[in-house]
């Protein structure tokens, strides 16, 4: 099995990918930066999402495993103490991929269309002032958005910024995105739906933006800055990111953890 390492920077992080390395070449597994089958992230969820940007546009050959130095990671699956028993399973074991969801956002923009992929979220903001812009659903109108920003979450990021927002939780196994509002203006002049709206697999939501506005498109932690958007369009991926499960790992289990604080005895 090939595989390669990403890891957080600090100090445990560090020490541990030596340690995963030394193990890792005792049972037969080789490094390879270039064409890994497994991808390991040992951190948080943010180096998760570093890894994941990284090996975009190789997710179809390849499976990611999570191993969290710091609190417990929705992505990470592993604790730091655990990296012997982990490294034995990946030797010994055939793992169980799961499956999640992906965003595509697709930007037309005077240099043309540019396609981007989300792990959990996109969030659509004005710099300089309100956003003001349209959003549609379907190609119909939907509503005339004004306020802060607007973020599409896909499920697996249904717990992050999206939850903040008061979305909704959603299970990464159904096929869907989720747009949530940040502080939209709503009087008697302007309004919003003010809720969350989930789209299905096969829905997709258009953002028009007023012309001239300059914008910052946040695709998980990678920020860029515009101001030639004339639409944005975002629906459900045609592909998926992997899991690599050498055990059960429950998504239900993830939220109660990280969210309600105990575990079930």
């Amino acid at each position: 099995m090939n595989y390669v390492v990403i890891d957080r920077g600090d100090k445990l992080s560090k020490e541990l990918v030596t340690r995963f390395h030394e193990l890792a070449a005792e049972r037969g597994l080789t490094r390879n930066d270039d064409n890994p089958e497994m991808v390991i992230s040992i951190g948080g969820d943010g180096t998760l999402l570093k890894a994941f940007h990284t090996y975009v546009n190789r997710i179809d050959d390849l499976a990611f495993i999570g191993i969290h130095t710091g609190h417990l990671g929705f992505f990470a699956d592993w604790k730091a103490d655990e990296l012997e028993e982990l490294i034995r399973m990946m030797g010994e074991c055939e793992p169980r991929i799961v499956r999640y969801p992906l965003a595509q956002v697709e930007l037309d923009t005077d240099e043309g269309v540019m396609t981007h992929t989300a792990l959990n979220e996109f969030t659509l903001k004005g710099l300089d002032n309100m956003l003001v812009a349209q959003i549609n659903i379907n190609d119909e109108m939907f509503e005339m958005f004004r306020g802060d920003g607007i973020v599409v979450s896909t499920p697996s990021g249904s717990t992050a910024y999206n939850k903040s927002l008061g979305g909704a939780v959603i299970h990464p196994s159904i096929e869907s995105l989720q747009i949530a509002e940040i502080a939209s203006i709503n009087n008697r002049v302007y309004r919003t739906l003010g809720s969350s709206v989930v789209l299905p697999q096969h829905h997709h939501c258009d953002m028009i933006p007023r012309q001239g506005q300059r914008l910052q498109l946040t695709f998980d932690h990678i920020a860029i800055v515009r101001n030639d958007i004339r639409s944005i369009r975002c629906s459900v991926a045609s592909r998926k990111v992997s899991f690599a499960r050498y055990r059960p790992f429950t998504f239900w289990n993830r939220v109660r953890e990280a969210f309600l604080g105990y575990d079930v005895k």
